[in-house]
């Protein structure tokens, strides 16, 4: 069994930044891809970022495109989520999952970690 770990959420003025990290507890860490999700209250569950096992390739929701970057460490089991000019529409719980490769359904992240609280005041 996996446990993914997250911390790094808080309250930001919009502009301001954060930095999500989500460790694992296993080493086999790195041979998954991981993705980050944010929910709002009232909201669905979202894909906001997902990174290759190696870290080669990433994927963006638009909506984050250019202010997101996704990384990974595969020695630490690490992935981070580095979060610039945030916006109050970012406000969210943000989640990070395991899966088999990039995708961007919940439906195929198999281990989930239990949120972290991102709040952006305007």
């Amino acid at each position: 069994q996996v446990q993914l770990v997250e911390s790094g959420g808080g309250l930001v003025q919009a502009g301001g930044s954060l930095r999500l990290s989500c460790a694992a507890s296993r080493r086999t860490f790195g041979t998954y891809a991981v993705g980050w999700f944010r929910q709002a209250p009232g909201k669905e569950r979202e894909f906001v970022a997902a990174i290759s096992r190696s870290g080669g390739n990433t994927d963006y929701k638009d909506s984050v495109k250019g202010r997101f970057t996704i990384s990974r460490d595969n020695a630490e089991n690490t992935v981070y989520l580095q979060m610039n000019s945030l916006k109050p529409e970012d406000t969210a719980v943000y989640y990070c999952a395991r899966a088999y490769g990039i995708s961007w359904p919940p439906d195929e992240y198999d281990y989930w970690g239990q949120g972290t609280q991102v709040t952006v005041s305007s």
